[in-house]
């Protein structure tokens, strides 16, 4: 893991791979629970037993916007500020879902920085973040997301 000691100390990482994060696997349980948080209970995620005959390979799939919610906790085993007040996702400048991400499976987050630029108490990363499948040659995710970060 990527540690720093101030915000400002991230410009000397534009251009870089930060890091990987670990593994987490995309069970039915979470699937659901974003459901419910989102009111999207299209069946194409939640019913199983539809999914076994209905879907490519039988499987349930992740919301597109589940895979991209993990960002904040991926992100977090990729890099640390020591020494800062607060951080915020500050939104995403272009996001598309590459590939569905069936229940089972494992995805992790790599991330390039873009750019740290400064902002009134702090810096904005920009990130190339991209969530990456297990077992697949194309990535769940691709994204520019943004973070303010302060001092």
């Amino acid at each position: 893991m990527l540690e720093v000691e101030r915000p400002a100390d991230m410009k000397a990482y534009v251009g870089k791979s930060l890091g990987t994060s670990e593994w987490v696997t995309i069970d039915q349980p979470m699937i659901n629970a974003f459901a419910d948080a989102t009111g999207d209970h299209q069946w194409i995620h939640v019913d199983v037993e539809r999914a076994k005959q209905e879907m490519p390979g039988g499987k349930t799939i992740a919301h597109g916007f589940l895979t991209l919610s993990l960002l904040p906790r991926l992100g977090d085993a990729i890099y640390r500020i020591r020494r800062m007040s607060r951080g915020i996702n500050y939104g995403a400048n272009k996001v598309r879902f590459t590939a569905p991400v069936p229940v089972g499976s494992r995805v992790r987050l790599s991330q390039v920085l873009k750019a740290a630029d400064d902002v009134s108490g702090g810096v904005r990363l920009t990130f190339e973040s991209t969530v990456e499948l297990e077992g697949s040659s194309r990535p769940a995710l691709v994204a520019e997301t943004l973070a303010l970060i302060f001092d």
